[in-house]
């Protein structure tokens, strides 16, 4: 790799060297004093990457993501990309590092999908002081009356862990037991709050207002009235400026925070992407997963929150995933099926009228394979062309920037055109309930939602404790617009389940979980530990 000093990354989108802390030649965090030196309101341009339902042929949303940052640094934009910081999780699990492929990548790239600056190690740490900090309160009196069997906060790992989805604690060490469960750091509301706070003020009030339970009379319980807030905050100070990096084509980039967006809301910090828009002219930033996650959460969660106005949406697709919405086999992929990427068509069809609902301008980027064949994707340009949509053809895991300039033209293009007219696709004002509605039929387009009794109780608990204007955060398999991971293309007019709900009162929004999601995942069958390790060299293999 022909990585530049980070000071000279920096300089490119006017950061001073003095405003970086290095984590050695490649990486640094941005200063406070200069975060908060910038002015209040940006004028950069906001571009959405999201993707089709993802499948096991792969979409490419971050190496999207990066190639069209470079594609925009090419014909000369001042460009910044923003991305998520890697879990540990899925590098170890299956999915592997989340630091884009080919010449479309941000460097360095091991140290990013690893320990990187020890952001999510901060984060996990503030989240377990507050489950110690309950437990310990228990033990020494209670003064609050905490109920242990009403508690609700869980401890974070960030590692996929079954073993820790249920188990029963003794919180006293004289049988004093109750239930316990954790979350992967990634779900866990401090990150959300992380992702979402846009000062350090912001961030202390948001953690005082997490529930960690409730007492004998029924009554909640929060961080603030275990005093635990403020010693949250010190863990968080400095992994909450952001991480600055570059791409392999130079291109400067801001990773910080890691949402999952099946379990959680799924997009960078707000700090990073604010302060993105204050340094550069176009500001390239992804969501997870497929856009009826992801993009549906940046819009209606992070957008409505932090008050941002995106101007380009695109969306990623790739022949072999359609090719697999169309019912083909994994193994088969490699063959010309034009028919089969006619049929999967339906889920890009569906993803790009969701987009449109929230009346920002679309774009289709192709993610190209090496198997894919010209007839192939002259469907693919037909089907987008009907709908009155640009589709792209992208090579740049290959050629990098140079892959991605017609797209990049566009994005620019849309951009300055000034066509977008954002708007959420329900209003706050709008019952708990029917914003999950809202999003099921909009969205995923179900028949209607099979709401518990359990979570139906939750629900108008939450509205009584005047948490009814906020925004939900759906936990759904990404794999399917359903809660059926097997439903791949386009499903209509089936139930939606929704299982439980939790309310993360310091994040901001309301939890819904669908189906069998959880938030604590497992490792697979072979995980990619079993192939991680390093060579006679002291270089980290496989993993990636």
């Amino acid at each position: 790799m022909n990585l530049l000093p980070i000071d000279r990354i920096g300089a490119k989108v006017g950061i001073p060297a003095s405003a970086l802390y290095q984590f050695g030649p490649y990486k640094a965090k941005l200063s406070r004093g200069f975060t908060e030196s910038l002015p209040l309101e940006g004028h950069g341009k906001l571009i959405l990457v999201t993707a089709i339902s993802p499948t096991p042929a792969g979409e490419g949303k971050t190496t999207t993501t990066i190639g069209l940052g470079d594609g925009l640094t090419r014909i000369g934009k001042k460009a910044l990309i923003c991305l998520r910081e890697p879990s540990l999780g899925p590098c170890f699990g299956m999915k592997g590092g989340a630091t884009g492929g080919g010449r479309a990548q941000v460097a360095p790239s091991d140290e990013i999908n690893l320990h990187f600056t020890g952001d999510f190690h901060a984060i996990t740490a503030a989240n377990n002081l507050l489950a110690a900090m309950v437990d310990n309160h228990i033990y020494w009196g209670n003064s609050l009356a905490l109920d242990p069997q009403k508690v609700t906060w869980r401890r974070s790992m960030d590692m996929n862990d079954r073993a820790l989805r249920r188990m029963t604690i003794d919180v006293t060490g004289k049988g004093l037991n109750r239930p316990e469960s954790f979350d992967i750091t990634v779900a866990s509301e401090v990150m959300a709050i992380f992702c979402l706070a846009r000062s350090l003020e912001d961030l202390e009030a948001r953690l005082s207002r997490v529930i960690v339970g409730r007492n004998a009379n029924g009554e909640i319980v929060t961080a603030q009235a275990l005093k635990a807030a403020s010693a949250m905050t010190v863990l968080l100070r400095d992994a909450f400026q952001p991480n600055l990096v570059q791409t392999l084509e130079h291109t400067p980039a801001l990773v910080h925070g890691g949402p999952f967006a099946n379990i959680a809301h799924g997009c960078n910090t707000l700090k990073a992407t604010e302060t993105a828009l204050r340094l550069a002219d176009y500001v390239v930033t992804e969501a997870g997963f497929g856009a009826d996650l992801g993009a549906e959460k940046f819009f209606d969660i992070k957008c409505r929150l932090g008050g941002l106005k995106p101007a380009v949406t695109v969306v990623v697709a790739t022949v072999r995933a359609l090719k697999m919405h169309g019912g083909v086999a994994k193994n088969n992929l490699a063959a010309e099926d034009v028919s089969a990427v006619h049929a999967g068509l339906c889920n890009l069809r569906r993803h790009i009228e969701n987009m449109l609902k929230f009346g920002v301008p679309v774009v289709v980027a192709i993610n190209h394979f090496t198997s894919d064949t010209q007839a192939e994707v002259d469907v693919i340009v037909r089907e987008c062309g009907e709908l009155g949509i640009s589709a792209h053809l992208c090579t740049h895991w290959a050629e990098g920037a140079e892959g991605t300039e017609s797209l990049a033209h566009e994005v620019a293009a849309l951009a300055d055109g000034g066509s977008a007219h954002f708007h959420p696709i329900y209003p706050d004002s709008l019952p708990i309930a029917e914003k999950i509605n809202t999003v099921a039929r909009e969205i995923y387009r179900a028949d209607h939602v099979d709401f518990s009794d359990r979570a139906l109780a939750k629900l108008a608990q939450h509205e009584d404790a005047g948490f009814g204007s906020v925004p939900v955060c759906m936990a759904k398999t990404q794999y399917s617009f359903s809660a059926d991971p097997n439903l791949r293309g386009a499903p209509e007019g089936f139930v939606l389940p929704v299982s439980d709900v939790r309310l993360s009162a310091g994040a901001g929004f309301v939890v819904a979980l669908c189906g069998e999601i959880m938030t604590m995942p497992g490792l697979p069958r072979v995980p990619a530990a079993e192939r991680i390790h390093l060579d006679d060299n002291g270089i980290i293999q496989g993993l990636f």
